[in-house]
């Protein structure tokens, strides 16, 4: 089974279908075991949903300050995946 760091680095992928058929098996049987990542699959997917649906919309400047933070945040936790998977320090 991958790990959360392997299921995160994929996460967009996967939402938009990107991914080999190997590789979507793999983070589905993670997904079924691991409900942090079930959760960021929840997160970016609602994410995509209010960004489809809001696209003409102008975000309160507090909201988009609250979204780029989190985005922010999920980059940092990618990085740090990165990193740890190829040996390194975050």
């Amino acid at each position: 089974m991958i790990s959360c760091s392997e299921a995160v680095q994929q996460l967009w992928d996967y939402l938009e279908n990107e991914v080999a058929e190997a590789d979507r098996a793999a983070i589905e049987q993670h997904l079924a075991f691991c409900r942090r990542c079930c959760g960021e699959v929840e997160f970016a997917e609602e994410l995509q949903s209010v960004l489809a649906s809001a696209a003409e919309i102008e975000l309160p400047r507090a909201v988009e300050r609250r979204l780029t933070s989190a985005l922010d945040g999920l980059d940092s936790e990618r990085s740090q995946a990165q990193a740890t998977d190829h040996g390194g320090t975050a």
